[in-house]
């Protein structure tokens, strides 16, 4: 399985900090927000990575992560030149997929937990990590049947079906570029990635697994404040994995 971490966008929310830096590199706890969805997929095995991110920036990711040697890992770095979308991004990565199973990570999304449980017997398909939010308007939202069961998901709206969120983590096999070529963009010109995962419910080819833990996006100064706050005193694997190599993040 390869992994991907798409940390591009404007940070339009989060201006004038995003003027300095990537948000992606603003601090979460003690470390650059990237660390997080990187800790992620270390923990899950996964050492081939690919991060997204836009020109801008660009520099002070490789600056901060280089080459992936200091962390066990092999990093590749590809740039979306203009913000179109998450789907947008995910559409760079077909090479580097080379027609492997893939797990996505939103760059500015911080899971207090370990997600290996939710991804080892993934084989094909989709498959999506909900989590329970007392805001969901924000998010894509879940749309249950009466079953239960999940059978479409709604994107920001504003009178939410539910309370259970697509958060930022994504399981996808190699047709996922297929789905991504024959969108059409949205109302925001952007490739969205809630219509990359409405296309695979539609196929009957994606299911979903609920988080136990604490999970928040850190894309706006409310939730950057509240994923600190859920950080504070948190170590993650991935610093003591770079500092027995040599290397202090």
């Amino acid at each position: 399985m390869k992994g991907i971490i798409l940390a591009g966008g404007t940070g339009s929310r989060l201006y004038p900090l995003t003027k300095v830096t990537n948000k992606h590199m603003l601090p979460v706890g003690r470390y650059p927000m990237i660390y997080w969805p990187l800790n992620n997929l270390l923990q899950c095995g996964i050492r081939d990575i690919m991060i997204v991110s836009g020109t801008e920036h660009l520099g002070s990711i490789v600056q901060t992560l280089g080459s992936g040697r200091d962390f066990g890992a092999e990093f590749t770095y590809r740039v979306q030149d203009e913000a179109g979308g998450i789907a947008q991004a995910l559409g760079l990565c077909r090479h580097f997929a080379h027609g492997e199973t893939m797990m996505v990570m939103l760059g500015d999304n911080v899971f207090f937990g370990d997600l290996s449980d939710y991804i080892k017997d993934f084989k094909s398909g989709g498959r999506v990590l909900l989590s329970e939010s007392r805001h969901p308007e924000g998010y894509g939202v879940a749309q249950l049947d009466e079953k239960g069961q999940v059978e479409r998901i709604v994107e920001s709206p504003v009178d939410p079906p539910s309370n259970l969120v697509v958060t930022g983590c994504y399981l996808y096999d190699s047709r996922v570029f297929e789905i991504i070529e024959g969108l059409t963009p949205s109302e925001r010109d952007e490739l969205e990635i809630t219509d990359v995962n409405n296309t695979y419910i539609g196929r009957g080819e994606m299911d979903f697994r609920r988080i136990p833990f604490e999970w928040t996006d850190a894309g706006t100064f409310a939730t950057l404040r509240e994923a600190n706050r859920l950080a504070e005193g948190r170590e993650l694997s991935v610093y003591q994995i770079s500092n027995q190599r040599g290397k202090n993040p």
